[in-house]
């Protein structure tokens, strides 16, 4: 089985079985704060593409290209049930509907805004961005409490591109080296494991 049709099946049954929660996850954030239900943010896809996200909203509705682009400890930006659906990662399964389009996959690299894509080295630039970015990936399992390692530094985002992402890229890059349906069922596997225990 190709890796695209294992997206589309699994992100077709996950859309049509979630259905229920999808939809009172939409009420609880649109009646929490103003806004929108999801938050839409352009992000790099596949050989560089553009595309706009899915994320259910977490946080105050803001102007666009207002306010940090990487979130920080605690976030006075999160809305109540936005704490929630982080800590939680139900924000991330609206991006199902990413995966069914075709602009995502499952698992893979977690794509970035342009602005830190600007930051990755011309190499593993190419390598990374031959393959889908993804829902979750072995560095969205590392580092699941980024915002928290984050929170400690005196410069937040000078930590997050030089410290935090060429880790994150050398995990990427491994991915794309053994990418295949059996190694995303493990790390969907994972993934489930990793929020569970927490």
């Amino acid at each position: 089985m190709s890796k695209r049709l294992f997206d589309w099946i699994l992100s077709t049954l996950g859309l049509l079985m979630l259905a229920p929660v999808l939809l009172l996850i939409a009420l609880a954030v649109k009646l929490d704060s103003p806004g929108p239900v999801f938050y839409r943010q352009e992000r790099v896809g596949r050989h560089g593409a553009p595309f706009r996200i899915h994320k259910f909203r977490t946080m105050r509705h803001e102007p666009a290209g207002q306010g940090l682009q990487i979130t920080v400890g605690a976030d006075s930006r999160i809305t109540g049930v936005g704490g929630f659906l982080r800590s939680t990662k139900l924000d991330e399964l609206a991006q199902l509907i990413d995966v069914w389009l075709g602009d995502m996959s499952l698992v893979g690299p977690r794509p970035e805004v342009p602005r830190y894509v600007a930051h990755y080295p011309a190499g593993l630039r190419e390598k990374i961005l031959s393959v889908r970015p993804g829902i979750t990936d072995i560095a969205s399992i590392e580092y699941r409490d980024e915002s928290n390692v984050l929170a400690r530094a005196t410069d937040p985002e000078y930590a997050y591109i030089h410290e935090v992402m060429p880790h994150k890229l050398a995990l990427a890059a491994s991915y794309v080296d053994q990418a295949s349906v059996w190694t995303d069922i493990k790390l969907i596997v994972r993934t489930i494991q990793a929020i569970l225990s927490k």
